[in-house]
């Protein structure tokens, strides 16, 4: 009887080299590693692609496998430049991972010229011995120049920069039509509450506001300070003070952008592909028309806006602890009297002269005892240093400044915290029907609990946790191991500790790789790296396609809606939170492109200087160096060590002389001078001195 050939599916990778290696489902249990697929066995799969493959009888060596078809293409569409040798024209691809040249037919260049660079996308491929065909879908312009090369890296990861004309249209008619007095109905008015936007200093949308103000203790024969309207909100605990406690309604306000992207319409599609803004050191691509994003649904002071609003009762007693007493979620209507930069609400917090320091001056201190909590409750502390460039009008960078991220930055992801939080929480567990809102909410039961999109982020493994435990030993950290896992508050110690040094980003970056990535799910595992059982993303509709999702949800569950077919409903929400956590890793990788091409243009003008870094990295090719100003990581090859011979300590992560003995580690503070710059490849090359 003939054995029948088990077959694989799962998504491969592919190294620089040509080699790929498929991520089974269940592989390190069942198989061993992920099997490895070498180049000649790839049968056209690139990238990320899904695919099918058959396992090669496994000898002493690492299990192997052959591709056997493709069952899903992550991308078909490439930047690269044009090329022509010998009449015949092909497009070489930016992408280190794609391995083979893109075969262009003159009739689909398109007006392209050789030594331009164009974005390209793959038309037919059934042959791996030949290159894949493909067309010139647009010219970028002349390799090098600043904006060919952001389109460039926007294109490569799915992001046109361009809206679609209907999407711009669709926008425009909205934004001329404004907002009406019909739009106020069954909005909770906020206009004449201070409220405030605290931004930097360089936007132009503004999605959330603060509102606030001070409540004078509430008297027997008053037992709410504020009583809710009627409207589509709702309101839990009921509010309950003492004489002396201070007590304070602050309002985290959100542009309404549900209120006009309705399901089904141009905007909503668009932003449903798009899923997110994408922030370019030189630019931003838009999820959302300009007349939506950076107007009608923009929180500027001095108009009229509609937004969505958690409101909180918030009481602070005379030991300083607070407690949220009530809280209120519904539609509203805002008028925003003042926009903050950071660095103005910074001077404002610390002034007592200063516009609005009073109402600063509480919110940052209750800023900072939410903090303390999250903290104590085992929160992880995973601030790092980020760069900022300045740039000509040519897009050139000039100067690389760090980004400062003071007291007035916590106060605004404090309260953005505190509201996607409570937002998750209402929708999460049973809420008992509000009389005062006017609006009934029923009870719901474990069966039949509501749809929701969580921002979750799931513990780490135990192996990514005992390798993180090995790095900071062989960085002369102690460290605990707690069934499996190094504990949160261990972590923050050792990350406490390194305030100040040089190998302070060098540990950040290692935590962080241990770590799981946040994604989307309908299904709830909680955030562990905010230690919160339940979150999700309600505060940035104008940027991040979630967010109005959540909307629609929380407004279907004020209204009491059931949800019809949920079975269905929750495996077609599913597989948008894969698709939108998959859009957002594409914008992150993006964004990271443009720091990484800016860091190496800045770079090339300075070859032949010398600077300071610190090891961010080791390998048996060499070491990574990455200069302390800039952020500018870069290598110094063993070839290029000369005073002695190098041998790699994998172990350890440590290059070790074997005559002198000298160690070059993680962490190391090390002189280097600038070699070179490949802008083509985004690298750095170094040496010691």
């Amino acid at each position: 009887m003939k054995k029948e050939i088990k077959r694989f599916q799962g998504i491969i990778s592919i190294t620089q080299k040509g080699t790929g290696y498929v991520a089974i489902d269940g592989s390190k249990k069942n198989i061993g590693e992920d099997p490895e697929i070498d180049y000649k066995h790839l049968n056209t799969a690139l990238h990320g692609d899904t695919v099918e493959i058959i396992l090669y009888p496994k000898g002493n060596t690492r299990q192997s496998g052959e591709v056997l078809r493709i069952i899903n293409r992550n991308k078909i569409g490439f930047s690269g430049v044009l090329e022509e040798e010998n009449g015949i024209f092909f497009l070489n691809p930016d992408d280190t991972k794609m391995y083979t040249d893109i075969l262009i037919p003159e009739k689909m260049l398109f007006g392209a010229k050789n030594g331009e660079k164009v974005f390209g996308e793959i038309v037919s491929w059934s042959d791996p011995h030949k290159a894949p065909e493909g067309k010139v879908v647009k010219v970028l312009g002349k390799p090098g120049e600043n904006n060919t090369e952001m389109l460039s890296i926007a294109l490569e990861k799915g992001f046109a920069e361009k809206l679609p004309d209907e999407v711009e249209k669709e926008a425009e008619k909205i934004k001329q039509a404004g907002i009406k007095k019909e739009d106020f109905v069954r909005r909770r008015d906020f206009r004449n509450t201070l409220t405030f936007t605290i931004d930097p200093a360089d936007a132009k949308d503004f999605d959330d506001a603060i509102s606030f103000k001070i409540l004078t203790s509430p008297q027997p024969s008053h037992p709410h300070p504020n009583p809710l309207p009627k409207g589509e909100g709702v309101s839990s605990f009921p509010f309950q003070g003492k004489a002396g406690d201070e007590v304070y309604e602050i309002g985290i306000h959100i542009a309404d952008v549900s209120y006009y992207v309705k399901p089904g319409n141009e905007l909503d599609r668009e932003a449903e592909q798009r899923g997110t803004s994408v922030y370019l050191v030189d630019r931003t691509i838009p999820m959302l028309p300009e007349a939506l994003s950076n107007n009608l649904c923009s929180l500027v002071p001095n108009e009229d806006r509609l937004t969505m609003s958690a409101v909180f009762i918030i009481e602070q007693n005379s030991k300083g602890n607070i407690i949220i007493k009530d809280q209120w979620f519904g539609r509203s209507v805002i008028h925003s009297q003042k926009r903050f930069t950071y660095e103005e609400a910074e001077v404002s917090i610390k002034n007592a002269s200063a516009p609005l320091h009073r109402e600063l001056d509480i919110l940052n201190k209750l800023a900072k005892q939410f903090t303390k909590e999250r903290f104590a409750n085992g929160a992880i502390s995973l601030d790092q240093e980020e760069v900022k460039f300045i740039l000509d009008e040519n897009g050139v960078p000039t100067k690389v400044i760090k980004k400062e991220h003071g007291d007035s930055n916590r106060l605004i992801e404090e309260f953005m915290l505190l509201a996607n939080k409570k937002v998750a929480e209402l929708m999460s567990a049973p809420t008992p029907q509000s009389k005062e809102s006017g609006v009934g909410v029923p009870t719901e039961s474990v069966e039949n609990k509501n749809i929701l999109i969580y921002r979750i982020h799931n513990i780490p493994s135990k192996e990514k946790m005992a390798d993180l435990a090995l790095f900071l030993r062989n960085l002369g950290h102690k460290v605990i191991l707690k069934n499996g896992i190094i504990p949160n508050y261990e972590i923050n110690k050792i990350l406490k500790g390194l305030e100040g040094k040089p190998d302070k980003d060098t540990v950040h970056r290692a935590v962080i790789r241990s770590m799981q990535k946040a994604i989307y799910s309908t299904k709830n595992l909680g955030h562990y790296g905010l230690a919160f059982k339940y979150y999700t993303h309600f505060t940035s509709p104008i940027r991040r396609y979630p967010d109005i999702i959540v909307h629609r949800m929380l407004m279907d569950f004020l209204k009491g809606k059931k949800s019809e077919n949920a079975k269905e409903r929750y495996e077609t929400y599913e597989k948008l939170s894969m698709k939108l956590s998959d859009r957002e890793k594409k914008a992150t990788e993006a964004e990271r492109a443009s720091i990484k091409y800016k860091q190496v243009e800045y770079m090339s003008s300075r070859i032949g200087s010398d600077f300071e870094g610190v090891i961010s990295g080791v390998s048996e090719w060499g070491i990574f160096v990455e200069e302390i100003e800039t952020k500018s990581e870069g290598m110094v090859r063993v070839r290029d060590i000369t005073d002695d011979f190098y041998i790699f300590n994998e172990k350890h992560l440590e290059l070790v002389g074997q005559k002198k003995k000298k160690i070059y580690k993680l962490g190391d503070k090390v002189k280097i001078k600038l070699k070179g710059v490949d802008l083509e490849k985004k690298t750095i090359d170094y040496v010691l001195r």
